[in-house]
């Protein structure tokens, strides 16, 4: 193994995803450190040639590159932003790849440039058994040339690695965007499984069809991106008034069986707000234009 392939890389944070981010390192020879701030996760990871770090600040140390992986950007600022960390962190690089809002990504890097500290920021849009996988998803923004020196490490967590360009907070706009589709679905997944439950119908007879239903919209997202970019919202198929009397359908037997059906009210509300406004001919993603009047 080259020494550039052999760079050390430091992992603060063993969470599930923090200790398959570590275990990945590991995978691939990467002398590796790790530190979490509730003892005891890294057991395993030790078996298999990790490095214990008795302090933030000697884990910061360790390594050229420390790559971040806690809750949120609150956990993040009390272990980072702590004098002898702060001072271990100078001429090193993090890889933020915790959750949080662009305002908070570009914020925390902002405190990095004036501490002297290189600064990426991530989001892992995948499971935590992909990583380390080529089924792993991995988005960065920051500076262009810290990305590339550093991306041969950051390899070794596999897959897909995209870097979204140099303003901080994009990783993290596209992670909010992403989970949004992702938790809203999850919602609506839920909210069927109680509806079909009320009508006698098990998750698991209901499950192949909910499949279906779940390809059906990848390729309305990739066809209609480039209308939505316009402004087209026009859809003889399917007008945002036959989405209207479907959303009202769901919610009429969801509250017959006593269902909470406020999340398809909300749906339906901003359908009908839009044939008001006189768009009836157009496709439901018209709502886009009603939820951010740019």
């Amino acid at each position: 193994m080259s020494e550039l392939n052999a760079a050390p890389v430091t992992v603060i944070g063993l969470g599930p995803m923090g200790r398959a981010l570590a275990a990945a390192f590991l995978n691939a020879g990467r002398p590796t450190t790790v530190w979490n701030r509730t003892p005891g996760k890294d057991r395993d990871l030790i078996g298999r040639g990790a490095v214990r770090a008795e302090s933030p600040e000697a884990a910061v140390a360790a390594s050229p590159l420390i790559v971040v992986c806690v809750l949120d950007y609150d956990a993040v600022d009390a272990i980072v932003r702590r004098g002898p960390v702060t001072g271990a962190l100078k001429g090193r690089t993090v890889v933020n790849l915790t959750a949080d809002t662009p305002d908070r990504a570009r914020a925390t890097a902002a405190w990095a440039a004036e501490h002297g500290i290189g600064y990426l920021d991530g989001a892992i849009m995948t499971p935590t058994p992909t990583i380390g996988t080529p089924g792993s998803v991995l988005l960065y923004s920051g500076p262009e040339g810290l990305y590339q020196e550093h991306r041969p490490t950051l390899e070794a967590l596999g897959g897909t690695q995209t870097h979204l360009g140099e303003d901080i907070g994009r990783a993290a706009a596209y992670d909010i965007a992403l989970l949004d589709i992702f938790w809203t679905a999850m919602a609506g997944y839920a909210h069927a499984l109680a509806v079909a439950r009320a009508e006698g119908i098990t998750a698991q007879e209901l499950a192949p069809f909910a499949g279906g239903i779940a390809t059906i919209l990848p390729p309305l997202f990739q066809e209609s991106a480039a209308d939505v970019d316009k402004g087209n919202y026009v859809d003889e198929i399917n007008p945002i008034t036959s989405a209207a009397s479907s959303m009202a359908h769901i919610v009429h037997l969801s509250e017959a069986h006593g269902i909470d059906a406020s999340v398809m009210r909300a749906a339906e509300g901003l359908a009908r707000r839009v044939i008001g406004l006189g768009h009836g001919t157009d496709g439901p993603l018209r709502i886009t234009e009603l939820l951010n009047p740019r």
